[in-house]
Order: structure tokens, then C-alpha cells, then sequence
């Protein structure tokens, strides 16, 4: 089972260019045009931004949507596919600018503040659950995409999304959804003026069978208090966090064993597969003016436990006990990201300064590989302790050099220390890294509410500490090759948003991301490996309109083209596993027409190369959504949810790999009793859950 990972070319003379670095945020809204925002669920009209790449999805777009899985939310980023190959208690697997980007390596993930992504997790590089997050209390969703911003660093190659909770709550939220399948759902959430600030408090229970034959039986609960005091210029909040659940899994199973007919579409092979993670959290921001500017400061400590039990392989590795292996990751997660901000005229032009820094130590207690069967540990295919160190530093400036001219340029240098203490001792050791990323953008216009932008810059991602280190494989024995810690990618973005038309805004971006080495995920390791090199490129574009003041309409199209970038040197192929190479999405929300409101999603994604030959594809997937609603009064409204309106049949992901059934050991000559053998190649997939329906009750006093 492969997975691709990655980030595309930057061509070399706009790489150069790059030398200045590119900068930050928001920083230059102080000196640029007003902002002309039509739509009302989203903020990315002109003069909102840095890239036409670049925007915010706010709490009222997010509340009209009708999801499956909580981490469809991420669905709001354009150009962004969210599936599931497991249970629903497990990070979701991504989709973006032509990459399957497993459970987020290269799309950094942050909430209110803190990091999702993990590095060096038990089950793959870049693990970014979001399972815990309340989509009520979500303010906004802010996405960039790209390397061409200095304030993000690790996996932000591709994309970056950063959720932000409520400080305070304008009415209490009570919500209770039953729907098909056992799904079974409540959120409470209020806050409340305590001394000089408010105190916002949710809480979250659901439980969840799924159509699978072995039930998902997932239990969920999911907690946030949170303290603000101040506004934007002045204050600072605090916040906890706690969230726990436990699920069973039915995995991605062979097509061979469904056409024959032993073997339902929503059936398991290994029913004793799933998971259990907890993540438990307390966070810090505070701003203050200093100086003549703006100092802000966020810090956070995240406890983190995590197990899952997985069966790919099914019997090809051992034919008697089965080839289900626990992955098991339990770490204590530190992190401090302050900045200064400041205002003053370079060569007569107004100009704003950033000077930030991110740091971060994962202290993983355990993280470890192991043989199980039914849950119950075999043997300990490897097993260590990590400690692993990141340091970054920023500079960004933005300058308004013309009315219609104004650039932003920094760098970023980041420092990286692993510390592997592993059980098998050959792989212990220590590694060191260090890297530096320019960055630059420069926004032209607006003439006639259109606005230019030319975009580049450097970014990487980090490898698994285990890999910088190891010198053994822990299954064969034999010596492996040790990978780079960090992979440095490289971008640049053409692109033009108009508003042109009256309620009409729309944006096309040209980009291109070149990885020195892509990232794959390896089903029977259930881990991912340092792979070739890769190149992408492609063409985004995405219209919002309201041609009435009752209804939204918003479209997306995307279409990639991605290789690996080298010469081929085994002759297998050019075509990256799993590459998605078009998406689109239609949208149609209706705004409280009369008592009534609701909206209708399609997105498609499209078939994939599932080797690197293109010799096996995928199929296309399209996924309708419907939700109607109705307004009993003012505090008490009704919908309903129709997910898969269409009944489609088609998979939400599907690898190609090799896998040997109970039936087929001593019968298949690759599937020898003995075990040993090169399995089966098929194609293994999971599919779209089936049409169903939910009914939510929602109040607010």
C-alpha cells in the first residue's frame, strides 16, 4: 500500500529571485486597499491576501455544510479531498494539489494555536488527527498553499490550514444529531463574562457503528474550557483541551475476494482491527503593544497517547497468526512561537516588519512496532525512545512600494536535533540538520478589482527520526540506508483574483512544487519511507457568486500533473502512487429563504496512478451532499442531512499491493504455507459509505 507525498518545482530563475525570502501574514493589510468581501461566507476578496492561493473560510460557511466525518471540514480549503481508509476514530486521509497526502505530511494542520501534525509518529510521518476538534466552535479557517510564506515550517510544503476557536460565544449552543447506522451525536457549548474576561466551555459525546458488517462502535468524547481577556491589540487566552475515543476498523479489502463473492463490500478480513487515541492539551496566546509595535507570544503542552491495530497483508507474511502489527506512539509535546511586529518607512514607503521564531521538542516516550493477532502482542519489531528538537527563525517584511505595487519578502533557518534510542542498537544515534528558506511574493493592482500575484519559495518537510538514524531493518535484518533529515522543496505560483462582476469573485493560480525527495507510505510496514524525487504542476480555479441575496454558489476545479523527477534508474515508472490529478467541487447554499435554508456539495476526484507504470488506475469518485432545513423559531431550527444522495458505489481510496487471503495460503503458489511468498497483487480498497441519513435538533439561547 503506497502513498504519495510531496511537493513540486520551483522554477530556477524565480528561485534565485528568492534569495530576500519571503514574509509574512497579514502584515501588509495597514497600507493596502480596502477590502471588497461579496460573499460573506468566505474572506478572499481582493486585497485580503498575499497569493490567490490564499484565503479564510468563516464560522457561517462552516455551519451551512453538511459532513460525514468531522474532518471534512477540512473540505472548505479549495481544492481540498477528505476520505477515510479506516475507522473514523483515525487521522483522515488528505488530498491536495495533485497529492495523496496520507494523514498530512506536506499540509500542516494547526488548531487554535497548536500543531496537529506529528513528526516521527507510530504509524506514519506528518499524523494529523483532527478528530478533536468541535466544528461549532470554529470561527475561522485560514489556508495558504505553498512555500512562499516564512512563518510556516514543517509539512506546510503543499498547503497549511489554521482553525480558530470562538473567544466568546454570542449564544449558547445546544445540538443533538441521530442518523442512520447508529450514528449518535451532542454538543453543549456557552461561555460566560467571568471578571474581566469570558469563559467558553463545550463539550462533545458521539458514538458511531458505520454500515460495516463488524460495527465501528466508535466512542467519542471531546472537551474545551477556555479563558479570554482583552481584544486583538491587548489580552490573552487560555485554553484546555481533552479528547479521547476508541473505535474498530474495517480496512481496505482485495477486490479479488469481492468479485468472487466471499467477501461483502463493508465486510472486514481482520475484525479485530482498530484503535484508541488520546489527546489532552493546555494552550497560551497573549499580544501585547511594545515598543512601538506588537509583540505576541503562543506557547502549548499536548499529552498524546495513541495505538492501532492494522492487518494490510492479511496472511502473506504469517500464514498461521495473521500479519496484523500495532503501532503505538506515547508522547509529551512542548512548543513556544513568539513574534514582533512592527511598522516604519523603508526608502519613504510604508513598510511592516516581522521578526518571529517557532520552536518545538517532542518528547516520544515510546514509539513502536510490533506483531499482534486479535489485539494481543506477538513480538516487538522495534520499539524506541525519541527526543527531537526543531528551531526556527523569521524575518518577513512587507512594503507598499507603489498604490499598486507592494511586496513581501523574508527568510526563514531552521534547526533540527534527533535523538533515537532504539531497541535494536544498531539504529540508535544522534542527527542534526539545518536549513534555510527564502521566500517572496509580489502583489500587483488592484485595477478594476483585480489584483496579480507572483509567488515563490523554499520549504521542506522532515523525515521520521527512526530513519535518520538506522542502520539495520528491523524486519530483514539487512543494513538500510539512512535518509536526510529534512527535504527541502521548491515552489512558485502565477495567479489573479477579480471581483469584477458584481458578486462575483473568482481566482485562477498556476503552480508548480518540486520535492527533493518524495514520501511514500508502505502498507505492510504501515510506515512511510523516503522515495525519489518529484515534480508537479498545475491549475486551480475558484468562483464564489450570489446571484441572489438567498443563495451561494461556489466552484472549484483543479487539474495536476505529477511525476517523479529523475531518470527512472529501475525502469518501473515515472507516475506517483496515488497523485490525484483532478478535482472539482459545486456548491449551492441557500440563506434563510424565508423559514427555510440548506445546501447541496458535489465533489469529484478523479482517477489515480496506482503504480508507477500508470499500467493500474484507480477509479473516479463523486460524492453528493444534500441538507434541508427549517427555522421553528428563533432559537430552535431543524435540518436534515442526505450524505451520498446519488448511492454511489465507488471507493474512497485504493492502493495496489500484494496480499495473500486464508483461503489462498497453500493453495496460490504466492501464498506458500510456510509463508514467504510475493503474495497476490490486486487492487485493495475502501469504499464510499452508502446512502444515509441524519436529523439534527439545533438550539440557541
Amino acid at each position: 500500500m503506497q502513498r504519495n507525498h510531496s511537493t513540486t518545482p520551483l522554477v530556477r530563475g524565480v528561485a534565485a529571485a528568492c534569495a530576500f525570502v519571503a514574509i509574512g501574514a497579514r502584515a501588509h493589510q495597514d497600507v493596502q486597499a480596502p477590502t471588497v468581501n461579496v460573499i460573506g461566507h468566505y474572506e478572499t476578496g481582493v486585497g485580503t491576501s498575499d497569493a490567490a492561493s490564499e484565503g479564510g473560510v468563516t464560522a457561517k460557511r462552516i455551519e451551512t455544510r453538511p459532513l460525514l466525518r468531522t474532518g471534512e471540514i477540512i473540505e472548505l480549503v479549495p481544492g481540498m479531498i477528505v476520505t477515510q481508509h479506516s475507522g473514523d476514530g483515525k487521522a483522515n486521509q488528505y488530498f491536495l494539489r495533485g497529492y495523496n497526502l496520507d494523514h498530512g505530511t506536506d499540509f500542516a494542520l494547526w488548531v487554535d494555536g497548536m500543531p496537529v501534525n506529528m513528526p516521527t509518529h507510530g504509524h506514519g510521518q506528518g499524523y494529523a488527527d483532527i478528530n478533536f476538534m468541535i466544528p461549532e466552535l470554529v470561527s475561522k479557517i485560514g489556508f495558504r498553499k505553498g512555500p512562499y510564506f516564512a512563518e510556516e515550517g514543517d509539512f506546510s510544503s503543499a498547503g497549511v490550514a489554521r482553525i480558530k476557536y470562538f473567544d466568546r460565544m454570542e449564544k449558547s449552543v445546544a445540538s443533538v444529531t441521530m442518523g442512520s447506522h447508529g450514528y449518535k451525536r451532542g454538543v453543549f457549548a456557552n461561555s460566560n463574562k467571568v471578571a474581566q474576561g469570558d469563559l467558553l466551555y463545550a463539550v462533545e459525546a458521539a458514538t458511531i457503528d458505520g454500515p460495516w458488517d463488524t460495527p465501528q462502535d466508535l466512542r467519542k468524547m471531546n472537551g474545551v474550557l477556555r479563558y479570554t481577556q482583552g481584544d486583538a491589540r491587548s489580552g490573552f487566552n487560555i485554553g484546555l483541551m481533552g479528547y479521547n475515543s476508541r473505535w474498530n476498523a474495517t480496512d481496505q479489502i482485495p477486490q479479488r475476494a469481492v468479485d468472487a463473492g466471499t467477501l461483502g463490500r463493508y465486510s472486514a478480513i481482520d475484525p479485530t482491527d482498530g484503535g484508541k487515541t488520546a489527546r489532552y492539551s493546555l494552550s497560551f496566546s497573549g499580544r501585547t503593544p511594545i515598543a512601538g509595535g506588537g509583540l505576541q507570544a503562543d506557547a502549548y503542552v499536548i499529552r498524546y497517547e495513541f495505538d492501532l491495530w492494522s492487518n494490510f497483508s492479511y496472511f502473506l507474511s504469517n500464514p498461521v497468526n495473521g500479519d496484523q502489527f500495532q503501532q503505538t506512539d506515547r508522547r509529551t509535546v512542548y512548543g513556544f512561537n513568539p513574534n514582533y511586529a512592527f511598522s516604519s518607512h523603508l526608502f519613504g514607503n510604508d513598510s511592516i516588519t516581522t521578526i518571529g521564531m517557532t520552536s518545538r521538542h517532542d518528547d516520544i516516550g515510546k514509539v513502536g512496532l510490533y506483531s499482534s493477532q486479535a489485539r494481543n502482542l506477538l513480538s516487538t519489531t522495534r520499539q524506541d525512545r525519541v527526543s527531537q528538537t526543531s528551531l526556527g527563525l523569521y524575518v518577513q517584511n512587507s512594503t507598499q512600494w507603489l498604490p499598486w505595487f507592494r511586496s513581501l519578502v523574508g527568510a526563514r533557518a531552521d534547526h533540527y536535533r534527533f535523538d533515537v534510542n532504539s531497541s535494536i542498537a544498531a539504529n540508535s544515534g544522534t542527527r542534526t540538520d539545518n536549513l534555510l528558506s527564502p521566500k517572496l511574493s509580489l502583489i500587483f493592482g488592484p485595477w478594476e478589482r483585480t489584483e496579480f500575484f507572483v509567488n515563490a519559495g523554499n520549504g521542506f518537510h522532515s523525515n521520521d527520526a527512526r530513519g535518520t538514524t538506522i542502520r539495520v531493518d528491523p524486519v530483514t535484518g539487512l543494513p538500510a540506508d539512512r535518509v536526510n533529515p529534512l527535504v527541502r522543496t521548491r515552489g512558485a505560483e502565477l495567479g489573479m483574483r477579480t471581483q469584477f462582476f458584481e458578486n462575483v469573485e473568482s481566482s485562477i493560480a498556476l503552480w508548480t512544487l518540486k520535492q527533493d525527495s518524495e514520501l511514500l507510505f508502505v502498507g505492510d510496514a504501515g510506515t512511510t519511507e523516503a522515495s525519489r524525487p518529484s515534480k508537479r504542476m498545475g491549475v486551480e480555479w475558484i468562483t464564489y457568486a450570489r446571484p441572489v441575496d438567498w443563495m451561494l454558489i461556489d466552484a472549484e476545479l483543479a487539474f495536476t500533473r505529477a511525476r517523479f523527477d529523475d531518470a527512472d534508474p529501475t525502469g518501473v515508472g515515472r507516475h506517483i502512487p496515488g497523485a490525484i490529478d483532478r478535482m472539482a467541487t459545486l456548491g449551492i447554499t441557500i440563506d434563510n429563504l424565508g423559514p427555510w435554508f440548506g445546501a447541496l456539495q458535489l465533489r469529484h476526484f478523479g482517477a489515480r496512478p496506482l503504480i508507477e507504470d500508470n499500467t493500474v488506475r484507480s477509479q473516479g469518485t463523486t460524492i453528493a451532499n444534500l441538507r434541508a432545513g427549517y427555522v421553528i423559531d428563533k432559537n430552535l431550527r431543524v435540518h436534515f442531512d442526505v450524505l451520498n444522495l446519488l448511492g454511489s458505489r465507488r471507493d474512497d481510496i485504493t492502493y495496489y499491493y500484494a496480499s495473500c487471503l486464508r483461503s489462498e495460503v497453500g493453495v496460490a503458489a504466492q501464498c506458500p504455507a510456510g509463508g514467504g511468498g510475493t503474495g497476490i497483487d490486486d487492487r485493495h480498497f475502501h469504499p464510499v459509505e452508502p446512502r444515509q441519513l441524519r436529523v439534527t435538533l439545533v438550539g440557541r439561547f
